[in-house]
């Protein structure tokens, strides 16, 4: 059975969002800072061959690492605007509750069980 979630639920969920957003917002500035193609230098050093490699290998590393932050980042935002309009914990697809035991383990999740197994086949 699903039940409703309380104030307390919603506030936990509240702050446990938040913290992972302020984490992956300065995870996300780190892997910027850390891009070997951030280096204004990087365009005119005559590096050798296997040093550019390294580098293409790493900036393409640091930019899926944040592309997939992003995409997290978004999802939290879109969970806690849900929670400023009282709409959380509802799924997007069916409109029911999402289980409180779903929201612990991934709080910003957009869908039910159900309905996220159905998106997945």
């Amino acid at each position: 059975m699903i039940q409703k979630l309380s104030k307390k639920d919603i506030t936990q969920f509240k702050n446990q969002l938040e913290q992972k957003k302020q984490k992956i917002t300065a995870r996300i500035e780190i892997l910027k800072k850390s891009d070997p193609f951030s280096d204004p230098d990087h365009a005119t050093d005559n590096a050798a061959i296997d040093t550019d490699v390294r580098e293409q290998i790493g900036h393409e590393t640091i930019v899926a690492e944040v592309e997939v932050s992003n995409k997290t980042l978004f999802l939290i935002e879109t969970a806690l605007k849900k929670i400023a309009r009282g709409l959380y914990g509802v799924c997007e697809k069916c409109r029911l509750p999402i289980g409180l035991n779903r929201l612990k383990i991934v709080p910003e999740t957009r869908y039910c069980l159900d309905c996220e197994k159905k998106l997945i086949k």
